[in-house]
C-alpha cells in the first residue's frame, strides 16, 4: 500500500505521499467508506452517532483541556476557521507565522556566506485562501503573491542549521525572542496580538524541527500579550512524529487551537479545529453560527475513525518511531560519503536531506536536488523537494513504508549522488 502502480502494472514507490496516511486503499478504510456510503450520506446538519463517537475518540488523543472540534472539509478551511476563532476571542487582527531561513540571496552570494545572514522567504504555509495566502510567505513572498497582509507579521524559521542561532541549547530561546520583539512593537503602536501560528515541525520550510524550548518560549510571550497559540498538525499529526501522536507534543506545550487534515481521512477530504472550551464558547457568543455542509458528515467521519483504528491497531506510530531512526541513521552514513549532503534531519516518517554544494559556505545544491528527483523517478521511486532554497529532499512516506522500502531508497539515492558527484567533480 505504499506503492502506486503504473498502467502497464509496474509498481512505484510512494516516498512522500502523507495523505494516503495508512497506505493507498487500505481494504479497512475503503470498507467503512463504502459501507457508510451505503447506509447513509447526509450532511452534517444531521445528529449521527458516527460523527460523535469519532469527536470523542479524536478528543482522547488531545490534552484535556482541548475538549471541542469543528469538523471541515480541508486544511485550508481549518486554518481559515482558527484565525476566525482566534480573532474573535481575543478582539485583535494582528498575527504572527513563520518565513523559512535561508541566506542572503543577492548582494552576500558572492562573499561565500549563504548561511550567515538572514533574508525573507517564502515557506510558512497554511492553505490557499486570500486570508492564508496574506498569512503564509510560501505564497505571499511569490512573484505575484502581494506579500503579507497588513495585519501579518513574519518572524524567522528556528533553522538551527542555516538559520542566525545554531546552539541547540540556546537556539530555542533566541528564536523565540523575534516572536517578543514583534509584540513589543504592536504595543508600542498601541496594538494587541490574536494570534502566532506555525507548524509544529515546519514541512515547506525544509523538514524543520525547532530546537529545544522554542515554542515553550514563544508560547509564553504570545499568552503574556494575550494571544492564542495555534499549532498546524495538517502535515504533521496522527502519530507521522513517531515519539508523539501530535508534533507538538514534541516540545511538551499546549495549544489554544489545532488544526488537523490531510491524513486524517487518507485521501478522503476531512479536516478539524480543535480547541478549548473558553475560545468555543467565546465563538458561540458572539451570535455568529458556523455551520459546514459536508464537514464532519458521516462518510467523512466513518473513513476517518477508519484512519485512527488502523494507526492504533497497526501500532503505526511505533512504527514510525522505529523506522524514522533507521531511515536517518541510514542517511547519515550517506552524509558521511556524499559531500553533496549537508544535513539530515527530522522526526519519525517525517524527513529532510539537504544538499549543499559546499559544507562551510553552505550554498544551496538546488540543481543537485532537482537531478536526484528526476532520477529517482526513473527508477520508480517518487520524491520532491522543498524549502525556501528547493535543495532539500523530503521524505514523508505512507506509514506502512518498510525497512526494506528504506533500504532500496537509500541504495538507489547512494548511487544517483555517486553519479552527480562524479559528473561535477565534486
Amino acid at each position: 500500500m505504499q506503492y502506486l502502480y503504473e498502467e502497464n502494472g509496474t509498481p512505484v514507490l510512494d516516498c512522500i505521499n502523507n495523505v494516503c496516511h495508512v497506505g493507498h486503499c487500505h481494504p479497512e478504510v475503503v470498507q467503512a467508506g463504502q459501507r457508510q456510503m451505503g447506509l447513509l450520506s447526509t450532511n452534517n446538519r444531521y445528529l449521527h452517532d458516527a460523527v460523535l463517537d469519532y469527536a470523542e475518540d479524536l478528543l482522547s488523543t488531545f490534552p484535556s483541556k482541548l475538549t471541542r472540534m469543528f469538523f471541515v472539509n480541508s486544511g485550508t478551511e481549518a486554518n481559515e476557521l482558527a484565525l476566525w476563532l482566534a480573532r474573535i476571542f481575543t478582539r485583535q487582527e494582528d498575527v504572527i507565522s513563520l518565513k523559512g531561513s535561508v541566506g542572503e540571496l543577492i548582494s552576500e552570494k558572492m562573499k561565500g556566506v549563504w548561511a550567515r545572514r538572514f533574508c525573507a522567504s517564502f515557506r510558512g504555509y497554511h492553505g490557499h485562501s486570500k486570508l492564508l495566502v496574506e498569512v503564509g510567505s510560501h505564497k505571499h513572498d511569490k512573484p505575484g503573491g502581494g506579500g503579507p497582509g497588513s495585519f501579518c507579521h513574519v518572524v524567522e524559521c528556528p533553522d538551527v542549521y542555516r538559520g542566525r542561532f545554531r546552539d541547540e541549547d540556546t537556539a530555542g530561546v533566541q528564536y523565540a525572542s523575534a516572536v517578543k520583539e514583534v509584540i513589543d512593537e504592536l504595543q508600542q503602536k498601541g496594538k494587541g496580538l490574536c494570534a502566532y501560528l506555525a507548524e509544529s515541525v515546519p514541512s515547506c520550510g525544509g523538514q524543520i524541527v525547532p530546537p529545544r524550548g522554542y515554542f515553550e518560549n514563544v508560547y509564553k510571550h504570545v499568552r503574556e500579550a494575550g494571544g492564542v497559540c495555534i499549532a498546524d498538525e495538517v502535515q504533521v499529526g496522527f502519530g507521522r512524529v513517531g515519539s508523539h501522536f501530535w508534533g507538538f507534543e514534541i516540545q511538551g506545550v499546549v495549544p489554544d487551537i489545532v488544526t488537523i487534515g490531510k491524513p486524517m481521512g487518507n485521501g478522503h477530504p476531512v479536516a478539524a479545529v480543535v480547541t478549548t472550551e473558553k475560545i468555543a464558547q467565546a465563538f458561540a457568543s458572539s451570535g455568529i453560527s458556523y455551520f459546514n455542509t459536508y464537514g464532519g458528515n458521516p462518510v467523512s467521519a466513518t473513513i476517518a475513525q477508519a484512519v485512527l483504528d488502523v494507526i492504533r491497531r497497526e501500532d503505526l506510530q511505533s512504527h514510525a518511531l522505529k523506522l524514522g531512526k533507521y531511515l536517518m541513521g541510514e542517511l547519515r552514513k550517506l552524509k558521511e560519503k556524499h559531500p553533496l549532503v549537508g544535513d539530515v534531519r527530522g522526526a519519525g516518517l517525517m524527513v529532510g536531506v539537504e544538499l549543499v554544494t559546499d559544507r562551510e559556505t553552505l550554498e544551496p545544491a538546488k540543481k543537485e536536488a532537482h537531478e536526484v528527483i528526476s532520477e529517482m523517478k526513473s527508477r520508480r521511486i517518487l520524491l520532491s523537494v522543498e524549502g525556501p532554497l528547493e535543495n532539500v529532499i523530503k521524505f514523508k512516506p505512507p506509514m506502512c513504508f518498510s525497512e526494506e522500502n528504506a533500504d532500496k531508497l537509500v541504495a538507489t539515492l547512494d548511487e544517483i549522488l555517486s553519479n552527480i558527484e562524479g559528473g561535477v567533480g565534486v
